[in-house]
């Protein structure tokens, strides 16, 4: 995809003494006091508004946090815990201003911190009178928040339509690219995880990417309406015996490429979904009509890792068990080292999977981790993002 980027423009000279409004996603977690709990997407903001203050932009950012209501701050939607995590961070003030959408004082070398973006009114709606308030604020657009890619608001869309310039950051800029070798360029063999607890929220991902792999491996609640549209038993197992016929669709459509959707031949089962209960390993058509599939049984894991380890590109959706719970999460052990240890180009997103990267600390041995959950999946969908579109139109002329 042909987008502008920004690190091309601070490349080429074009940044010293701009307005540069960069749409960051700080929307971090945070406990009932306020304080962050986890600031990976502050850090992974960074690089882009350094990038432009080395290149003596005056600098102002933004980002949403929690789900503001439009119009109507209140205390808890404020970016001040941000501002001062960044603050510590980049090791210089981070000024917070609020009612900032008339006029944002800022000069070259100086950065500003935009308050909540979803505060303001006509936001989610890409209101087209905002939007145009919102690009006159600057010189540069950069978008850099692949999280909220997928959908098409004002300091994601309409601000790209009008503003003078609009580009891609390097956070998004690096996922176009990871995107891009991932699914239209793919060293193959292409296998994929798609892992979950219903295949109902994942139905559109998998019909799409049973017309691109060449593997598709299903855990969880998944794999367990797959089991039932294979006529195996799977006790009282979380499933959607309604979409069987959808899993029979999605097999056959492997099967008339080549390709394949692996069946578990063994699980772990247990009589209640609880950390403690016993964990029994047992082949598949054995599964009993008190049972709960809470995990893919050793023998499985050991096929799939043989598949991964041979892999040429590996996309990665979900853990294949109830890897919270230790007695059941030997199957996501054995996939993620796999991953791991496979020479393919691996990339990994959506929360859960996030967790399992950081459980195994296999962070760096996976090629690309998408810092987007419902971005990622859209993507997985074949979906052309908001964002990415806006910017390959502007790029374009």
């Amino acid at each position: 995809m042909n987008v502008l980027r920004f690190s091309d423009l601070v490349a080429a000279g074009k940044v010293a003494g701009r307005r540069v409004f960069i749409r960051a996603d700080l929307n971090v977690p945070q406990d009932d006091a306020g304080h962050i709990t986890e600031d990976t997407r502050i850090r992974a903001s960074l690089p882009c508004v350094r990038m432009a203050l080395d290149a003596g932009a005056a600098v102002m950012v933004t980002s949403h946090l929690g789900r503001p209501t439009e119009g109507a701050f209140k205390p808890e939607d404020s970016l001040a815990p941000v501002a001062q995590r960044m603050a510590e961070l980049l090791g210089r003030d981070v000024p917070l201003l609020a009612d900032w959408v008339d006029g944002v004082a800022v000069a070259p070398g100086q950065l500003v911190l935009l308050e909540n973006c979803r505060v303001n009114k006509g936001e989610k709606k890409n209101d087209e009178a905002l939007a145009r308030k919102l690009a006159a604020l600057c010189d540069i657009f950069v978008n850099d928040a692949f999280g909220t890619a997928h959908r098409a608001e004002a300091t994601t869309y309409g601000i790209a339509q009008f503003a003078p310039v609009a580009c891609a950051g390097p956070l998004l800029a690096a996922e176009i690219d990871a995107i891009t070798k991932a699914l239209a360029q793919p060293k193959r063999p292409l296998l994929a995880i798609v892992a979950g607890s219903k295949v109902s929220t994942k139905l559109s991902i998998l019909q799409s990417l049973a017309k691109n792999v060449d593997g598709l491996i299903v855990g969880g609640g998944i794999a367990n309406t797959f089991l039932l549209a294979e006529g195996l038993p799977i006790g009282k197992s979380l499933a959607e015996p309604a979409l069987v016929d959808e899993a029979k669709a999605v097999i056959a459509a492997m099967k008339a490429r080549g390709a394949a959707v692996p069946i578990p031949v063994d699980v772990v089962t247990a009589k209640a979904f609880k950390a403690d209960a016993a964990a029994t390993v047992k082949a598949v058509a054995d599964v009993a009509a008190d049972d709960l599939i809470l995990d893919i049984g050793p023998q499985t894991a050991a096929t799939l890792a043989a598949q991964l380890k041979a892999a040429g590109t590996i996309v990665w959706n979900g853990p294949v068990g109830v890897f919270e719970f230790d007695a059941f999460a030997k199957g996501t052990e054995t996939i993620a080292r796999a991953i791991a240890d496979s020479r393919a180009f691996s990339i990994a997103g959506g929360g859960d999977t996030l967790a399992a990267i950081a459980k195994y600390g296999i962070e760096k041995d996976i090629g690309y981790i998408s810092t987007g959950g419902g971005a990622f999946l859209e993507v997985l969908e074949g979906k052309t993002l908001p964002a990415f579109e806006i910017l390959a139109k502007r790029a374009a002329g």
